[in-house]
């Protein structure tokens, strides 16, 4: 069989029982040619590869100057691969499998104080529809936590008012269900009879969106990515604002108000609690400017 039915068997399991997204479908298909490729340099076969291809395979792509997290996520789609193809019996053994690739530590994660949260949702400078919808939009994903992705998948009928509740679908198609606050619901309060006015000068009363453009259309990632990047101006800081920047700013403000993990990890749909854990270290350097500021022996001259 060669590389290419391989390849193509792999993507349609992604597809069909990982349901994974087309981004990361992509990604694997982009890490694995790029191995075949560089194996048929070698002249072997990607079913022959051994552990000490791959190994040079890293190292060639760490001499390129590629990040250590790029490389780590490339060794992952191989890991991955390999035991698709042990589980369809091709192979015996995973030639990724023993070879580790250390990062350094994870950058902690960007977020706003609330002061400048605070100030950025408040101040709403447009009265027209694009500014009403930006500014549920906005309130939204501060209250809730959710990627962009999720709120531009939104559907009218995934919200709920009572109890103030939205269904998200996350990565791999796993849905949960998140609450959202008082402001988040005034906002698209005001919002949807904007909508529906909107979607019926277009005659377009169909469309199921919750956000939509000013054709009638579901809004698109790009759009509130470029919203949300032109709302950084209202904040004194060189900060690039993004839709990931509210998600943080969301969990860290709970988890410093005493949120405990497991919790902030089901309303950010995290699969693992490791994912969440990395907002335990913005806690512990501020647990820390605390005590060198209080504690008697800290303050040491």
């Amino acid at each position: 069989m060669t590389f290419t039915q391989l390849l193509d068997q792999f993507l349609a399991f992604l597809a069909s029982e990982r349901n994974s997204s087309l981004n990361t479908q992509e990604a694997y298909k982009r890490d694995l040619t790029e191995f075949a490729l560089f194996l048929k340099n070698a002249g072997k076969q990607i079913t022959t590869a051994t552990a000490k291809d791959i190994r040079r395979w890293l190292m060639l792509l760490g001499k390129k100057g590629l990040k250590r997290t790029t490389v780590a996520r490339k060794l992952s789609s191989l890991r991955s691969f390999y035991k698709f193809l042990i589980r369809s019996g091709i192979l015996n053994v995973n030639p990724a499998e023993p070879i580790s690739f250390p990062l350094r530590s994870r950058p902690l994660p960007k977020s706003l104080t609330v002061e400048d949260m605070t100030l950025l949702l408040e101040t709403q400078p447009r009265q027209d529809f694009i500014g009403i919808r930006d500014q549920a939009i906005k309130e939204l994903l501060y209250s809730t936590g959710i990627r962009v992705s999720e709120l531009t998948g939104l559907d009218l009928h995934d919200v709920v008012f009572s109890p103030e509740m939205i269904r998200v679908r996350g990565k791999g198609g796993k849905e949960r269900i998140v609450p959202f606050g008082s402001k988040a619901r005034q906002a698209l309060e005001r919002y949807l009879p904007e909508r529906q006015a909107l979607l019926k000068r277009k005659n377009k009363k169909e469309e199921t969106a919750l956000f939509v453009n000013t054709r009638g259309g579901r809004l698109t990632q790009r759009s509130v990515q470029r919203m949300i990047r032109q709302c950084g101006w209202q904040l004194a800081t060189n900060q690039a604002l993004t839709p990931h920047v509210f998600r943080h700013s969301m969990a860290t403000h709970l988890l410093e108000s005493g949120a405990d993990l497991r919790s902030i990890q089901k309303l950010l749909g995290h699969a693992s609690l490791a994912t969440t854990q990395v907002y335990t270290s913005l806690d512990v350097a501020k647990l820390k400017k605390i005590f060198s500021k209080c504690h008697p022996h800290a303050r040491r001259k």
